[in-house]
């Protein structure tokens, strides 16, 4: 059978599944956020009655958001390794993960979005605690997110730009772990191949009243790759207090501190000479980050009317950064931002049909001091050559109704977002320059779901997205100019439809639980911005139109008792259908030539055809007080095109990952101790894609064979 004959059967056989299926289960748990009908919790992982906040803003079950939605909850990864994204992520459908540098320039790609970034997460908002970590102009690192703290990540897939800025891939929401019972401590310990060390504690204090959680973690890495090493701090810090009966005080503050080694990338000859070598240059010029963030925030949220029908949550925070990096100049970069996100939500009946209308804002300046040097192999020199003052706003209002149409059946939900952009950038040595650009729009989106029964529904949107450029896209290539007046915003036209749901079927010794997902999507985008690199400096061009299409699967089953399997698939079809763009080459002996060429039909770089995620988890009770664990994982990914031109492909690869863990309750002491392998047959691979360069230079390699241990002992008051 074809490949389109086997992704149809597989929608058909999990509508018959679903349907025919003779039981529901759920079992009432108080959550944090409501009294809301939830699954219970087990190895089985993410349940789609569980409320979450991302993706509509409002605090709803998964199966009644009418997109893809998923949460993972730190009983899902408790025994993994937590030093990057790669590490918790990997079995979300639709989501491509690309590690650079440990958890440092990750790439998260959801449908293609943020697949050409060369700094950071584009295309993909990304928040902790609601509140965002991505720039006003949506770029984003990701440092502060430290594994040990978080408690759950909620991922809602595609166009959500009528809700959030610059999010046509979709957003991520990391929460740190608040929503505890008791009082506890913990010390966790995770040592590694490469000279991976983490050491930290985590505290959670309960009272009637209040909660504070306070993590902090030393990490360090000597990298598998020569100049790759990487030292960092971090402290988060969450304090809540219940100031009356329907409302709540947070404090919510992080500090990060620490300094990456990059090591570059590399041609295809010297990847296959040796493929963890640095790039030269890179050692050369000592090529590094030092960074330096900081963020608090304070929330109230409160609840009110007769049937406490109506909710206010105004969130404001300040933010400290401050960076030092080198590469071809020395820079050092003072940015500090201050933000504010506002929401009010009405629950009603209106014409005898259930109501919820959410209108919110958000507010982000941030202004920024750019400093360059000469970079003295890795020094700075004592003569400023530049100073750049810049400034970077960004407001945005957003505006949702959910209307129940059949009763208990069918939904519809409408959104728009309004969003302004606005850069301008002062230079202040000589010579004196200012310049400036400004982005906005609205964006609206309708969405269905239909809910076949209590716990299956059928979805499908349409929406529009308006993903202006960031900062760094803006930089322009020619001298006189400090942005790049050509580059336009990139449009999209996104369509999807889907099925999600969760089954039962008690009597059955084998598949007796399953929890599933498929979705089909379809978009169109317009002014697609694609990187292209001149001697390591990166630059960014409009292409003119793409098509992509594809479809994701996902599910965990309970097989047989204590035994789970999880399976993801993603299948992109990603096609440039016109894009006639310049080239800039650069010859054998360095003269820099500009070539016309024509694009229209390649496959867009950097998107694996096919994203195979398989697992099996086994959890046993050894002893009274004594449970043990077993995972097995397998990852495979075709291979991905290197540029726009489709020069080149990378090979596919396979990755076959295990740990093992045992958890230990003596009492109110805790002691967990969990090991395993990644990358088990050592294979060699190129783990990012370096897209467009210039000089050839698009392969950096994926980790080797690596082994890794945790030990971590709490204490329950």
């Amino acid at each position: 059978m074809s490949g389109n004959q086997i992704r149809i059967i597989s929608i058909v056989l999990f509508c018959v599944i679903a349907i025919r299926s003779p039981k529901l289960y759920a079992q009432k748990i108080i959550t944090p956020d409501s009294t809301a009908t939830t699954f219970s919790k087990d190895t089985l992982g993410i349940d789609i009655g569980e409320v979450v906040v991302t993706g509509t803003r409002i605090s709803k079950q998964i199966i009644d958001i009418p997109y893809p939605v998923t949460r993972i909850d730190y009983y899902n990864f408790k025994y993994d390794r937590k030093v990057g994204v790669g590490d918790v992520l990997s079995s979300v459908p639709g989501m491509f993960l690309q590690s650079r540098y440990g958890n440092h320039d990750v790439r998260i790609s959801i449908r293609g979005f943020g697949s050409k970034s060369k700094s950071g997460i584009r295309g993909v908002r990304i928040l902790l605690d609601n509140i965002p970590e991505s720039e006003p102009d949506g770029q984003t690192r990701i440092e502060a997110i430290d594994f040990n703290s978080i408690g759950s990540i909620e991922i809602a897939k595609g166009n959500l730009s009528s809700m959030y800025t610059n999010a046509p891939g979709g957003v991520v929401n990391f929460i740190n772990d608040i929503n505890f019972n008791n009082s506890y401590v913990s010390q966790f310990n995770e040592f590694g191949s490469f000279g991976l060390q983490r050491i930290g504690f985590k505290a959670g204090i309960r009272t009637m009243n209040y909660g504070m959680l306070t993590t902090y973690s030393n990490h360090s890495y000597q990298g598998y790759r020569e100049h790759n090493s990487e030292h960092w701090n971090i402290i988060n810090t969450v304090v809540e207090t219940t100031s009356s009966k329907n409302s709540s005080l947070k404090l919510l503050f992080y500090y990060v501190d620490g300094l990456i080694r990059l090591p570059g990338s590399l041609t295809k000859s010297e990847f296959e000479n040796d493929p963890y070598q640095a790039e030269q240059r890179a050692i050369d010029r000592d090529t590094k980050r030092l960074s330096t963030k900081g963020r608090l925030g304070i929330r109230y949220n409160t609840r009110f009317g007769k049937k406490l029908n109506n909710e206010f949550e105004l969130t404001t925070y300040a933010t400290i950064k401050y960076f030092e990096r080198t590469n071809k100049e020395y820079r050092i970069i003072n940015r500090n931002g201050l933000g504010l996100r506002t929401r009010y939500i009405n629950t009603s009946n209106l014409f005898g049909r259930k109501n919820e209308l959410a209108i919110g804002a958000d507010v982000l300046f941030q202004p920024a001091r750019t400093e360059y040097y000469d970079n003295l192999n890795g020094k700075k020199s004592d003569q400023l050559l530049q100073l750049l003052n810049e400034k970077i706003f960004n407001n945005g209002f957003y505006i949702s109704n959910n209307f129940e149409i059949l009763k208990d059946k069918l939904f519809v939900l409408l959104t728009g977002r309004f969003d302004e952009i606005s850069f301008k950038l002062q230079e202040e040595t000589l010579p004196s320059r200012f310049d400036s650009r400004s982005f906005n729009a609205f964006v609206p989106k309708v969405a269905l779901n239909y809910k076949l029964t209590k716990w299956i529904s059928l979805y499908g949107s349409y929406g529009i997205s308006y993903d202006s450029p960031a900062k760094n896209e803006l930089e322009s290539f020619d001298p006189s100019l400090l942005y790049n007046q050509d580059l336009k915003a990139q449009e999209t036209k996104s369509f999807e439809i889907g099925i999600k749901g969760f089954v039962d079927n008690k009597n059955s010794y084998f598949f007796n639980r399953m929890q599933f997902e498929a979705t089909f999507f379809k978009m169109n985008i317009d002014n697609e911005v694609v990187p292209y690199e001149i001697y390591g400096d990166v630059f960014f061009r409009n292409a003119a139109k793409t098509n992509r299409r594809g479809f994701e699967l996902g599910t965990h089953i309970k097989l047989i008792e204590k035994l789970d399997f999880a399976f993801a698939y993603t299948f992109s079809d990603f096609i440039y259908n016109s894009y006639n763009a310049l080239s800039i080459e650069i010859d054998s002996i360095g003269n820099i030539n500009e070539i016309e060429k024509d694009f229209s039909g390649n496959i867009v770089p950097s998107v694996p055809r096919n994203n195979l995620y398989l697992s099996a988890n086994y959890n046993q009770s050894i002893f009274k007080n004594i449970d043990g664990f077993v995972k097995v994982s397998y990852s495979g990914i075709s291979g991905l095109w290197v540029d726009d031109a489709n020069t080149d492909q990378t090979n596919g690869y396979k990755l076959l990952n295990s740990v093992i863990g045992l958890d230990m309750k003596f009492g109110k002491l805790n002691l967990l101790v969990s090991g395993g392998v990644n990358n088990i047959f050592d294979e060699i691979y190129v783990g990012f894609t370096n897209t467009n360069s210039a000089e050839g230079r698009y392969y950096e390699a994926g980790e080797p064979r690596s082994f890794f241990t945790t030990i971590k002992l709490g204490y329950k008051f």
